[in-house]
C-alpha cells in the first residue's frame, strides 16, 4: 500500500477547519485525481500525504511508514521519497535552471556531492533530458529569473521528474500553462509513475485532464471527499453539483463544522 489515511482532520492555526473525516486508500503505482472548487482542501490534503504537514487528527500511513511516528532522520528519508510540484515552486530566483533541475536529488546525495554541483553541476546530461521532457532543454543554464512564470512552473516538473519519487505529488502543476502545455505535462507526470511504479496524485482545476489521463477521480469540497470514483462513473450532475454555488465556499468555517477553508501558502515541512 503506498498511501492511507483514515479520519484525517486539520484545523489551522488560527482556528479554522481545512479537512474533515477525509479517508483514503492508494495501492503502489496507482494514479488519482484531487478535484474541486478552489478552498475544497485540496493543497491541505496533499501537504498531509506528502508528510509535510501533520493533522490534528486521524491516522497517516505514507510508503508503508507512519510519518509523524518517526524520529526525525526517518522522517527525512522519507521525505526523500515523495516528490511534490508546486503550483509556485519554490525556487530561488539566481538559481540556474540545471541546479535548480539537480536539486531534486538533494535528499539522497552525500552532502559533498550537494555542496558540489553548487559549482559544478553533478549530472548535466540528466537535467538536460528531463528538461527536454518539459520542452525547456534550450534554457538549461539560463537564471530562473529570466523565465516566464509558466517556465518555472515546468522547472519545477523537471526536478521531481529527476528526483524519481515512489510518491509523486502535484498541486497545480499546470495552472499557468496553455492547453496544449498543460496537457503534455500531465502526459509525462503519468508516463512518469508508469515507468517508475510511482503513486501519482494530482491536485487539477482542470476536469478535462482529470477525467483524460486518471484512471481514479476524488472530488472533494468543503474539505470533505464528496465522491472516489473510476473516472468512467463520473457524471455530469456530479461534476455540477461538486462545483455548484463556488460563491458561497469562499469563506472558511469554525473548527468542528465542515466548510471550505483557503489553502495556506506553502510553509516548510514542519517536524515532529
Amino acid at each position: 500500500m503506498s498511501l492511507s489515511i483514515d479520519a484525517v482532520g486539520v484545523v489551522h492555526p488560527n482556528g479554522y477547519r481545512a479537512l474533515q473525516g477525509v479517508t483514503l486508500v492508494a495501492a503502489s503505482g496507482e494514479r488519482l485525481a484531487v478535484i474541486g472548487p478552489s478552498g475544497a482542501g485540496k493543497t491541505t490534503l496533499l501537504r498531509v500525504l506528502g508528510a509535510a504537514l501533520r493533522p490534528s487528527e486521524g491516522e497517516v500511513a505514507v510508503l508503508d511508514a507512519a510519518p509523524w511516528r518517526l524520529a526525525v532522520p526517518a522522517l527525512k528519508k522519507l521525505r526523500a521519497r515523495i516528490g511534490t510540484v508546486h503550483q509556485s515552486p519554490p525556487i530561488a530566483p539566481r538559481l540556474r535552471v540545471v541546479t535548480a533541475v539537480l536539486a531534486g536529488r538533494l535528499g539522497v546525495w552525500s552532502t559533498w556531492r550537494a555542496l558540489g554541483s553548487l559549482f559544478y553541476p553533478a549530472d548535466i546530461a540528466g537535467a538536460h533530458m528531463v528538461l527536454s521532457r518539459v520542452a525547456l532543454e534550450d534554457r538549461l543554464f539560463d537564471r530562473c529569473d529570466r523565465l516566464s512564470g509558466g517556465q518555472v512552473q515546468r522547472v519545477g516538473v523537471a526536478r521531481t521528474l529527476y528526483q524519481r519519487p515512489a510518491l509523486l505529488l502535484a498541486d497545480e502543476p499546470v495552472s499557468a500553462l496553455d492547453p496544449t502545455l498543460a496537457d503534455a505535462i500531465v502526459r509525462e507526470l503519468v508516463a512518469q509513475s508508469e515507468q517508475t511504479g510511482a503513486t501519482l496524485v494530482a491536485s487539477l482545476h482542470a476536469v478535462d485532464l482529470a477525467l483524460r489521463w486518471f484512471p481514479r477521480i476524488v472530488g472533494m469540497r468543503g474539505g470533505q471527499v464528496m465522491f472516489d470514483l473510476p473516472a468512467a462513473q463520473v457524471t455530469p450532475a456530479m461534476l455540477d453539483a461538486l462545483y455548484a454555488s463556488e460563491g458561497d465556499l469562499a469563506g472558511p468555517s469554525p473548527a468542528g463544522t465542515a466548510g471550505p477553508v483557503a489553502d495556506p501558502p506553502f510553509q516548510r515541512p514542519d517536524c515532529p
